[in-house]
């Protein structure tokens, strides 16, 4: 089965530009049919992948690393180990970014209890623990 440019960002929900610059990226490589673009079931698992690996983060370059170690034919608990070793890195630059930001959200919420603005600041809900927050802050 065969998949267009259109198919896969319909279904993914990119731009056109963003298949063509993973593909300029080597980590997408469809096949070509005049102007057209074909792209296979292992490339729409590449982008599945590659959208992922985004989503939460990840470098091209940790994407690229990740899509090789299986392309090279490195098993499956390889890729996962690799693949967990990013996730731990990036949770943890995460979790500093949040500390970061609830440090810059108590020195606002101080300067508007200064400034007499303490209704504002009174329903932020309080980070209690590890589990993630919902919702906007």
């Amino acid at each position: 089965m065969t998949y267009t440019i259109t198919d896969l960002s319909n279904e993914f929900g990119v731009t056109h530009r963003t298949l063509r610059f993973y593909e300029e990226k080597g980590l997408i490589e469809p096949e070509r049919k005049g102007q057209t673009r074909l792209y296979s079931k292992r490339d729409r698992a590449r982008l599945q992948l590659i959208l992922r690996g985004r989503e939460v983060g990840l470098t091209l370059y940790e994407i690229r690393q990740i899509l090789d170690l299986y392309q090279s034919g490195g098993s499956c608990d390889e890729q996962n180990r690799l693949a967990v070793s990013f996730f731990k890195k990036r949770l943890s630059a995460v979790k500093a970014q949040r500390a970061q930001v609830d440090r810059q959200i108590d020195r606002l919420e101080e300067a508007c209890e200064r400034l007499g603005g303490s209704a504002i600041v009174a329903s932020r809900p309080r980070h209690e623990g590890p589990a993630l927050r919902t919702g906007t802050h």
